[in-house]
């Protein structure tokens, strides 16, 4: 079966399911997407490295691949291999001296890691029919916003990033970097830098 390789187009809070984030994976010279929904800790870990952030000590995708190099295991490339009930399963293609080894790997944990490794993201055709969109070719080339101006704050209630005056943006952003909370960072970073500074 024919590998189509994918790349992270957006990540954003899921329109589905409260608490969660969307990944959207987008066909590499193609026009299919491949939304996948994923936990806040792992889209936490993506927008961090896709971000190219340095939290102060090492999240644990971080951690997976300190570990893989100091036992010079390498990354390969990732392959989301089965859609089962709605849950994707995806495998870790990774090489020693010795060995190739395909290791089983929840499909957020292994985008999280081939985002850190910059190696390949795959999937087959099969997948792609059933669980991705098409998008009209005119769309091909824009990407979701990875985060939006508007944010869910602790209580439920929504807070307007663009209401806010710079020096209050800053602020949020030292409170929420205090809190290892990247995925509001983002987008409070990219409303600050929607105003020119």
């Amino acid at each position: 079966m024919k590998k189509i390789e994918l790349e992270i187009v957006a990540l954003s809070h899921s329109i589905t399911q409260t608490h969660s984030y969307a990944v959207v994976l987008g066909e590499v010279n193609g026009l299919r997407r491949l939304p996948i929904v994923i936990g806040g800790f792992e889209a936490q870990a993506i927008a961090v490295a896709l971000e190219r952030m340095n939290p102060s000590r090492p999240l644990t995708h971080d951690l997976m691949k300190n570990f893989m190099i100091a036992f010079n295991v390498e990354l390969h490339e990732i392959v989301i291999n089965d859609l089962q009930e709605g849950i994707f399963y995806s495998k870790l293609v990774c090489s020693s001296a010795n060995d190739t080894v395909e290791i089983d790997s929840r499909t957020s944990d292994a985008l999280a890691l081939a985002v850190r490794f910059g190696c390949p993201i795959y999937t087959y055709d099969n997948i792609l029919d059933q669980a991705g969109v098409l998008m009209e070719d005119d769309h091909k080339k824009t990407d979701i916003p990875a985060a939006s101006s508007t944010l869910t704050s602790e209580t439920g209630g929504k807070e307007n990033l663009q209401s806010l005056s710079l020096e209050e943006l800053n602020t949020l952003l030292a409170e929420v970097l205090e809190q290892e909370d990247y995925i509001k960072a983002i987008a409070i970073r990219d409303e600050i830098k929607s105003r020119g500074k």
